[in-house]
């Protein structure tokens, strides 16, 4: 058996079961040897839509996936994606072909790639050691939850492994959970007693087994209020006490209980700019913790005056555990009279700014909501638009939200929700997408109706980089660079198969209802003209800090 046939079959038995990716001459006999051994494979049409799919199925699954790329430029078009998924601290691997002569046109230090974009880096070396360094690269993406570039050289891809090799490929053991230290435990629960308006902000390391279970029972018992970053939304969803999001995307009233809280705590969260609007949304008396299982994230983002290194379930346990009466804390009677009247966004009155030619995207969201079936993953690209579906589109638990933003790069919200979606088929797919994002990434439509998901594409369509047009355009300067001529999106999704409509006022999303309502057989795209007159709200809140 071949190397290249060993490494993918390797792959598989180490527990990898969903691969993307673009094949080319360096990655052919991998691939194949992946798909002979069970895994499926998902060929996209540009290996940065590739990494972009593995780090959503990756980071909704909690699974490792792996993503498939020709050496050099194969792995340079995947880079942004794979920049992404590191700084997510995705699980993933990216499994490369790679050169070793330097006066080859495919040869770049695709090793030094890796590291100058978070990434870890693996290399098979010889035969004798393939197999074991195929699973190292599983076992180092599960135990240090990273994104890991595996390179596999050509010429030693066509060696010869030796016989029996393959029988010591196995899957890693889990990441283990770390145990919070016993003075932080007692320290948290004194806090906590001592508290008569905590509020908990649960991040990316609340989202494993049991993470929202121990966290609303700890949050019951001492009357605390329930708020996640946006990478968490949905984890409280259906709690009477959520507060749904904290930062950029709160709603005014979300805004308003956490700046009055007296105790905040950050579970897996990191408490950054985003999610404590640079820091407006705690109270000038606050007191401030942070629990996370990786030390380096605590107080990285701001001083806290309790930091507690452990997981975030075994920490709420213990917290639970080590007593305390029954309180009532935040949780007033007009505290929820307040939540059920006036939490969501689409009940704050706002003044209507739709015409005849433009709808105004807040009616537009608000309506998708409605319309689409509360069984939904939502993708979100990057951009000015980008608040309103994330803060006016429902999503049934933190699995129904993948938000892949910490590189913030535009483009890269179709693709997610692809990788989203092949983890949820039982879901409606909404990819939610601005003009600019949808036709930088508009190749992988194609993957899209090739897959046969019944997905939703919206793209909140202003014909600008509408972030760049309302911060630059209040001071005068020219935007003729981020303006562009009217696109007809909705002709560019009919060429690749989809049900299209162009929507410029609320009667037009009819034809939504008529799709929601149809077989789905095909996907559908709906072109929204948007009123682009204003900025966001979440964008003028972001550039505050900038």
């Amino acid at each position: 058996m071949k190397v290249a046939e060993a490494v993918g079959r390797a792959l598989c038995a180490a527990g990898v079961g969903q691969v993307f990716g673009v094949v080319g001459s360096g990655n052919f006999h991998v691939t194949n040897a992946m798909v002979a051994a069970g895994a499926r494979f998902v060929a996209a049409r540009h290996e940065g839509g590739a990494a972009t799919m593995a780090d959503a199925y990756a980071r909704t699954t909690r699974t490792v996936a792996v993503v498939s790329v020709h050496q050099g430029p194969g792995l340079t078009n995947a880079m942004t994606g794979i920049a992404e998924a590191a700084k997510s601290r995705t699980p993933l691997v990216v499994l490369a072909a790679e050169v070793t002569e330097p006066r080859s046109n495919f040869h770049v230090d695709q090793e030094a790639l890796a590291r100058a974009v978070g990434a870890a880096a693996v290399r098979v070396t010889s035969a004798a050691e393939a197999v074991e360094q195929a699973c190292a690269a599983v076992r180092l993406a599960v135990q240090e939850r990273c994104t890991v570039l595996l390179n596999l050289p050509l010429p030693v891809q066509a060696l010869e492994v030796p016989d029996g090799a393959l029988e010591r490929a196995a899957p890693p053991r889990e990441r283990t959970a770390v145990e919070p230290d016993a003075a932080g435990v007692s320290a948290l629960a004194e806090l906590l007693g001592q508290s008569a308006r905590p509020v908990f902000v649960a991040g990316r390391g609340a989202r494993g087994p049991g993470g929202r279970e121990a966290l609303a029972a700890l949050a019951e018992r001492h009357g605390a209020l329930l708020a996640t970053s946006a990478v968490a939304r949905g984890l409280f969803h259906g709690d009477p006490w959520s507060l749904d999001v904290s930062g950029g995307f709160a709603s005014p009233l979300a805004a308003e209980l956490i700046q009055g809280a007296d105790l905040i705590v950050g579970w897996g969260c990191a408490l950054n700019m985003w999610t404590m609007r640079h820091g407006n949304l705690i109270g000038h008396d606050a007191t401030v913790v942070q629990v996370d299982d990786d030390p380096s994230a605590l107080g990285a983002h701001r001083p806290v005056h309790l930091g507690v290194h452990g997981d975030v379930r075994l920490t709420a346990r213990q917290v639970f555990e080590a007593g305390g009466a029954q309180r009532e804390g935040y949780r007033t009677g007009e505290v929820g009279t307040a939540l059920a009247a006036r939490l969501r966004l689409r009940d704050v009155p706002y003044e209507e700014t739709s015409t005849r030619e433009r709808i105004d995207p807040r009616t537009l969201s608000i309506a998708l909501d409605e319309i689409l079936p509360a069984e939904r993953v939502v993708g979100v690209d990057s951009g000015n638009f980008m608040g309103y579906p994330s803060a006016y589109l429902s999503v049934p638990d933190e699995k129904g939200f993948c938000f892949t933003q910490a590189f913030q790069s535009i483009g890269l919200g179709l693709a997610t929700t692809i990788g989203a979606a092949l983890a949820q088929p039982d879901r409606l797919p909404v990819a939610a997408l601005g003009d600019g994002g949808a036709l930088m990434g508009a190749v992988e439509l194609d993957t899209v109706r090739r897959l046969g998901l019944p997905m939703v594409v919206v793209v909140y369509d202003d014909e600008a980089y509408g972030a760049e047009v309302h911060h630059f355009g209040p001071d005068g300067h020219p935007l003729d660079t981020v303006r562009f001529p009217p696109t007809d999106i909705a002709a560019v999704g009919r060429g690749y198969g989809f049900e299209a409509v162009t929507v410029r006022t609320r009667d037009d999303l009819k034809a939504v209802a008529d799709w929601v309502a149809g077989p789905r057989s095909v996907p559908l795209l709906v072109d929204a003209k948007v009123v682009a007159d204003h900025g966001s709200w979440w964008l003028e809140e972001a550039f505050r800090g900038h």
